[in-house]
């Protein structure tokens, strides 16, 4: 596990951004998975300016993303197929073909769901990429947590905690869907390098107990211990428990 302190958000997001272009670069065949939220809005922007730039192309990649909310959903602006589309995809050159992110609106869920599990198991060696969020209840993905880590794409009761905080994308709590569709644990754990992305104080003590605590699926994120490669790349205000707590942890 490497964590990579910055000082701000904007540091976070060029960092962030120069890990995922290298690869792209060095690989552009790469099979990338991404996430939504407000995080890694400034990702993909460092993103865009290096298509824009000419220094990367998309066009060879496949893309899967982490989750989606359930119901008809997909024609609205909080979906986050159109957050992908609007923060990243309509920006760059990647083919429409070669993205995959869950139909939460499919009239039959539990197909959709066996679905993306067997597309991503065709990855002959699982994503070459994952890029992960925190969710403040240590959540990934839309894994909540449990008594147990779910290892399949699977449909999801969001916590209330979950709940209150997508309320930033959305002008109606009341609209705000209270199921989604998930990539479970396995196809996270499986991907070849994981990138998790963090900033701000609100994410500092959860960070710090996924990273440094036991392995729980209370809190989903800790599972990340024992992958094979995890870059953290974090804010000082996100990182403020590990470096009051474990500061020779911290590149």
């Amino acid at each position: 596990m490497n964590i990579i302190f910055c000082e701000d958000y904007e540091e976070m997001s060029r960092k962030a951004a120069a890990i995922i272009a290298s690869k792209i670069i060095l690989k552009p065949d790469s099979v990338i998975g991404f996430a939504t939220g407000a995080t890694p809005i400034g990702l993909y922007k460092e993103l865009i300016k290096r298509y824009e730039k000419g220094e990367i192309s998309f066009a060879d990649m496949r893309t899967f993303n982490l989750d989606e909310y359930l119901g008809e959903i997909k024609d609205l602006e909080t979906s986050f197929y159109n957050f992908m589309q609007n923060n990243l995809f309509l920006h760059i050159d990647v083919k429409p073909e070669n993205t995959d992110i869950p139909d939460g609106s499919a009239a039959d869920i539990q197909a959709e769901c066996e679905r993306y599990t067997e597309a991503l198991d065709l990855i002959p060696e699982g994503l070459d990429f994952q890029i992960l969020g925190i969710g403040a209840n240590g959540h990934i993905g839309f894994n909540e947590p449990d008594d147990y880590f779910p290892l399949d794409t699977h449909i999801v009761e969001l916590t209330e905690e979950t709940i209150e905080g997508q309320k930033p994308f959305f002008d109606d709590y009341n609209k705000i869907p209270k199921r989604a569709v998930t990539m479970g644990i396995r196809a996270i754990m499986n991907a070849k390098q994981l990138l998790l992305i963090a900033s701000g104080d609100g994410k500092s003590k959860i960070l710090e107990k996924a990273l440094f605590g036991p392995v729980t699926p209370n809190i989903p994120a800790s599972i990340l211990q024992i992958h094979r490669c995890l870059t953290v790349v974090a804010d000082r205000a996100a990182l403020s428990q590990i470096i009051e707590k474990h500061p020779d942890a911290i590149l």
